[in-house]
């Protein structure tokens, strides 16, 4: 969390606003003194998985279970 003083804030309003929409918090002092605290109304939020949504995409083949001929050795 970053503390800044007023008279900087009214500055560089743009830029606090866009670190705050990423996801910080930022402190407005007057005097030294914490006087607002800056914090994003929404977050980002992550797209939930979609079950079923690789169908067709990924295959499994029907030796999948079957040993590597490369590890054959190993067994």
């Amino acid at each position: 969390m970053e503390t800044i003083e007023i008279a900087q804030a009214v500055l560089k309003i743009n830029e606090l606003l866009e670190i705050v929409a990423n996801g910080q918090e930022i402190i407005i002092a007057k005097n030294h003194e914490p006087i607002v605290k800056l914090s994003a109304v929404k977050t980002k939020k992550k797209r939930a998985s979609l079950f079923g949504s690789d169908r067709d995409i990924i295959t499994i083949s029907d030796d999948f279970d079957e040993p590597l001929d490369d590890f054959i050795e190993y067994m």
